[in-house]
């Protein structure tokens, strides 16, 4: 994934060109660089706790997971590319966090705005939230045609089967015209 290389590329170089030589600014005032191993998560939450490495890296593998297997249980239509590139952007940002926290035990961050105090994060961050709120705004946009879990009928009105996204066994509306109860 370009998304994941892009990330690790970044990484690198930032440990190879930032390590031990301070901050330094791209645009004045706005934006900077700064070298930093975050060993928590967000916010450099769990942070320092020897344990908290292999917690989120479990965690974070699940999470990766679920939106992996949401992504392809997703109805095929053009539609749903508004809620499959938003997930890409998430999986792939997941993944270069999941990578850097598995082999060197820390996550490396760099860009940080200078005009608020926040914290240092890195490209896999972006990706992750622009990724997130990108899929919020589909979701929205959508609608009442929104993929599960926003929407319990989506998979089934697409020509899903049981087994699909959105299919909800214990709904009130049955859609085959097959009713038990008439």
């Amino acid at each position: 994934m370009l998304m994941v290389a892009l990330d690790q590329w970044l990484k690198a170089w930032s440990s190879a060109n930032l390590a031990g030589s301070g901050p330094r600014t791209l645009i004045n005032g706005v934006l900077g660089l700064t070298y930093f191993h975050n060993t928590g998560a967000a916010f450099g939450f769990l942070g320092g706790a020897g344990w908290g490495r292999w917690v989120l890296t479990v965690l974070v593998f699940a999470m990766l997971a679920v939106v992996g297997w949401y992504y392809f249980k997703l109805p095929d239509t053009r539609k749903m590319w508004l809620v499959r590139v938003p997930l890409l952007l998430i999986i792939g940002g997941g993944l270069g966090n999941w990578i850097d926290r598995v082999r060197l035990g820390y996550v490396v961050d760099m860009i940080e705005f200078l005009f608020v105090r926040f914290a240092i994060f890195n490209l896999a961050d972006v990706f992750i939230t622009v990724g997130t709120f990108a899929a919020l705004a589909a979701m929205i946009y959508l609608g009442k045609d929104a993929p599960w879990p926003f929407n319990n009928r989506t998979a089934v009105a697409e020509g899903g089967d049981d087994d699909s996204i959105g299919n909800n066994i214990d709904s009130d509306d049955d859609s085959s015209g097959e009713n038990d109860d008439e």
